[in-house]
């Protein structure tokens, strides 16, 4: 009996120990035969690891994250070096509520790594890989986000450490896609801007958003001035921050048809007009709004 009671205990504490639920999906359509079959389990290792490591080294106690990792393989130079494109998408559920937040809608065009046939993934963000440092970066980004929807500037330790993946990642041979040349998104100018102090009024601005999400379900008027009241922070900061930023544009790129479906009947029209000044590639969204 105590054996099964001690059995018990050490899955329950397997099931919370790690933190996301990944769905990982490949396409390798295009690639050469030998390619295709190197890559045969490929998205079950990726998910594996993505889902039976515990990023955060500790025990967590709140729902896993539910995520997303579409592969996309571009191209193959040889038999093992591979280049593709990822979309990672995460949400967050919303309190009270069957409906759940996107928290990350983003498309990563530069992944470069190398990979062999069946080989295992070992977990040690302290190393640079150019298959798990990527993972361990975004499985970062994703934690990071989720903690600072729910309580303000609380996912700093997790951008912190998918930073120090940027400075070790930037000195490999597969440094692309982590520094500044890689066009309008790069790894790193991302986590250095969630972490500039710079922008610490836009993440706290975050964390009281998805608290009017969850306050919508039960008083919708507080909701939306909670959602409406990050928009008129971006506004105040125009003149101090760069509204280009890849943070401010991944954040949009999540949220924007999310603030759209909240803010639709706003009072106050005009908040979709300041909206395109802080988000100009969705103007043509709020314009919908406007001209409704």
């Amino acid at each position: 009996m105590k054996f099964i009671l001690g059995l018990l205990v050490l899955l329950t504490f397997s099931l919370k120990a790690q933190e996301l639920q990944a769905t990982v999906t490949v396409q390798y359509e295009n690639l050469p035969v030998i390619n295709k079959e190197s890559l045969v389990n490929f998205a079950q290792t990726v998910q594996d690891y993505l889902n039976n490591n515990r990023f955060s080294g500790a025990v967590w106690n709140n729902p896993k994250i539910k995520c997303t990792f579409t592969i996309f393989f571009l191209s193959a130079a040889d038999e093992i070096s591979y280049t593709a494109q990822v979309f990672v998408g995460s949400q967050r559920p919303v309190y009270n509520s069957t409906k759940n937040s996107p928290m990350l809608t983003i498309l990563d065009n530069n992944w470069n790594f190398s990979y062999e046939k069946n080989q295992a993934l070992y977990f040690n963000p302290l190393v640079n890989n150019s298959i798990t440092s990527f993972l361990d970066y975004y499985a970062y980004l994703i934690l990071g986000m989720d903690n600072d929807s729910w309580e303000q500037m609380s996912g700093t330790p997790y951008f912190s450490k998918a930073l120090d993946i940027v400075h070790l990642a930037l000195n490999s041979k597969y440094s692309k896609g982590w520094d500044k040349s890689a066009g309008s998104y790069n790894r790193r100018d991302l986590v250095e801007d969630i972490l500039n102090e710079r922008f610490r009024p836009f993440r706290e601005a975050i964390s009281e958003y998805h608290y009017g999400i969850d306050l919508y379900e039960v008083n919708k008027n507080k909701g939306q001035k909670k959602i409406v009241a990050l928009v008129n922070v971006l506004q105040s900061l125009k003149a101090k921050l760069d509204l280009r930023s890849i943070f401010i544009k991944v954040f949009f790129d999540a949220k924007y048809q999310e603030i759209i479906e909240y803010l639709k009947d706003y009072p106050d029209v005009s908040i979709f007009k300041a909206l395109k000044e802080i988000d100009p590639p969705h103007a043509g969204k709020y314009d919908e709004i406007i001209y409704q």
